[in-house]
């Protein structure tokens, strides 16, 4: 059976990336908490279910976390790490079906908003993962731009999850696709 230090490493490098150092430990976690908070704070006046603000709160942390984790060098290195393909950025980037979870827990967000966000994010992946390399940056941009303008105008959000969108856009598209830029 693995040490709770055993445990905690696993942890830390799983959502923080293998060879993180305290810095930027402390930023994803305390990225992690803060958003988690707020978004906590905005889903408890309407008073849903325990288990809903839970869920809630467990993916503000992914997200919130993750769009802070996915832009450190220690997160860089391990996901753009020769052999990395547009297959796995693509897999990473499907498998954050957290719009769905939560339209099951907060009820102004509705199945269809749901498949919107996870539809934009995809096919904001698609086109980053297709750019040439020489314009993967300004096209992560452009896409993000776009999804979060067409989510504002088409996509009926409750207040309580405004932050939804933005958030997870910033973690994929920015965060994720992006490889660590050189350094001149």
């Amino acid at each position: 059976m693995a040490s709770v230090q055993q445990w905690a490493a696993a942890v830390d490098r799983g959502l923080v990336g293998p060879g993180a150092d305290p810095a930027e430990r402390g930023l994803v976690y305390g990225t992690a908490a803060a958003g988690t908070g707020l978004a906590v704070a905005a889903v408890a006046p309407a008073a849903p279910p325990l288990w809903a603000v839970a869920l809630v709160g467990l993916v503000a942390f992914d997200l919130f976390g993750g769009a802070a984790a996915n832009a450190t060098a220690a997160a860089k290195r391990a996901f753009h790490a020769p052999g990395r393909t547009a297959r796995h950025h693509l897999g990473f980037v499907a498998a954050h079906g957290q719009p769905f979870l939560l339209a099951l827990a907060v009820p102004g967000l509705g199945w269809v908003a749901a498949a919107v966000l996870y539809a934009l994010a995809l096919a904001g992946a698609v086109a980053v993962t297709a750019a040439p390399g020489a314009v993967r940056r300004p096209v992560a941009f452009s896409a993000t731009a776009l999804a979060l303008g067409v989510t504002t105008v088409t996509v009926d959000v409750p207040g309580e999850l405004a932050w939804l969108a933005p958030v997870l856009f910033v973690k994929l598209l920015l965060g994720h696709l992006l490889p660590e830029e050189s350094r001149g």
